[in-house]
């Protein structure tokens, strides 16, 4: 870890927080389970998230994983294992408990969540990014009759697939990949 008041770039925490972070996490999965008597069987965690999120819980199919960034994590630690942990686990008991895609991201289970946790429901962390690794998505440019766009890789990708079109706010024409005709 660097000095977090100078723009050097943040090591990603070491094993032994990332271990005190998955104690902890656990310890919250445990306590949720006693308050709501419903087993909570441990789920993955990992330490790969970047940018601006310092977590994520996240379901696929029925696999589910709690995602840290390491980088956050490291500037600021003890912010992350009092607020970011309780959060991402609140996600996970929500699901459990109401199923993720019936209820509101942050709505009134997740806080009711939260409060049961001991905790704060606050939604995002306000945090200095400098020497975090910031993902930056890729941009495509597009044109339109008046000007040029530079839309997100998400965007240009349902372009391409045939799933969506986009039109200029202002002339109302359609954007048009200008990458195409190079």
């Amino acid at each position: 870890m660097t000095n977090p008041e100078n723009n050097t770039l943040i090591e990603p925490i070491n094993f032994q927080c990332e271990q005190q972070v998955r104690t902890v996490t656990g310890d919250f999965i445990r306590r949720a389970s006693r308050i709501y008597t419903h087993d909570l069987p441990m789920i993955p965690i990992l330490f790969d998230l970047k940018g601006r999120a310092a977590g994520m819980y996240r379901v696929h199919g029925r696999n589910r994983v709690i995602r840290y960034n390491p980088y956050l994590f490291a500037k600021y630690f003890d912010d992350n294992i009092t607020t970011t942990v309780p959060h991402e686990v609140a996600h996970y008991v929500v699901d459990i408990l109401y199923g993720a895609h019936r209820v509101r991201p942050h709505g009134a289970e997740w806080q009711q969540v939260m409060l049961a946790l001991g905790t704060e429901p606050s939604v995002t962390g306000k945090y200095d990014l400098s020497g975090i690794p910031v993902r930056r998505q890729q941009r495509h440019s597009y044109q339109c009759a008046c000007t040029m766009h530079n839309i997100s890789t998400a965007r240009h990708n349902k372009i391409q697939r045939g799933k969506a079109h986009y039109y200029c706010r202002k002339c109302k024409s359609p954007l048009t990949s200008a990458d195409a005709e190079k």
